[in-house]
């Protein structure tokens, strides 16, 4: 099983992004944490009270039934307290994700597409894609959240970019992941922000055409539902028994 680390500029950019991967991913066993660069706030009908309770109900959405998963682990989720709306690709923000890279033995990271019309995006993939590498180096303390327990240097051998963009582009993956059966899962921890998603009246359609768009990635490779991820590195394959025929 393998240590996931998913970076969010704000709570819910993981969940519309890629919610029914991680929910798929946490039921086959990985351990995957969630990594919020912001607290998201301000926002038109959001505090941070409200918002990082929120976040817990969208994880316990996300998180396994033990009942029907035993010994799967539940989806944590860390803040690392950056302003929202004002992040910045800084080496003390590197090392902040280094540190969370570390403490978590991350083996693979999926961070937002990189073009996007927010900053907050953009910065946030800039600074994970490069804490990638400082994480590996030796010699070189980094900071680690409250809750996490220091690390060594590590690697992680992969990362993948999920579409959660403010852009209107159609997304052109790498792969689709298959979440078929994680849909109800992702729907309804991108519900729990009800900030967002239900009192803001202007946001309430996203709910829809995130799942529509989900839908229609599951149809591009012959399932019920997937969302798509884009790799800058080539993806290795050790047989056809994952293609869809």
């Amino acid at each position: 099983m393998a240590n996931i680390l998913v970076v969010g500029p704000h709570p819910d950019d993981q969940e519309l992004g890629m919610g029914g991967t991680i929910a798929c991913l946490a039921e086959q066993g990985h351990d995957v944490l969630l990594l919020d660069m912001t607290d998201g706030e301000p926002t038109p009908y959001g505090n941070p009270a409200t918002r990082a309770k929120e976040a817990q109900a969208a994880l316990a959405a996300l998180s396994p039934d033990p009942t029907e998963f035993p010994g799967a682990r539940p989806v944590r989720r860390v803040q690392l307290g950056l302003r929202n709306r004002y992040v910045e690709h800084t080496i003390e923000a590197r090392h902040m994700v280094a540190g969370v890279i570390r403490a978590h033995r991350a083996e693979i990271l999926f961070v937002p597409y990189f073009e996007d019309a927010h900053p907050d995006h953009r910065a946030v993939t800039r600074i994970v894609e490069d804490a990638r590498f400082d994480a590996k180096l030796t010699g070189l303390e980094m900071p680690t959240p409250e809750g996490l327990t220091p690390g060594a240097p590590c690697h992680p051998r992969w990362l993948f970019h999920y579409y959660c963009t403010h852009l209107r582009i159609t997304p052109q993956p790498t792969f689709v992941f298959d979440v078929s059966g994680c849909e109800a899962k992702k729907e309804a921890a991108i519900r729990a922000y009800h900030s967002q998603f239900g009192v803001n009246e202007k946001n309430r359609p996203v709910v829809d055409w995130v799942m529509s768009a989900t839908r229609f990635f599951g149809s591009r490779i012959g399932t019920a539902a997937g969302e798509p991820f884009f790799a800058r590195e080539p993806v290795g394959m050790t047989g056809l028994a994952s293609l869809p025929l």
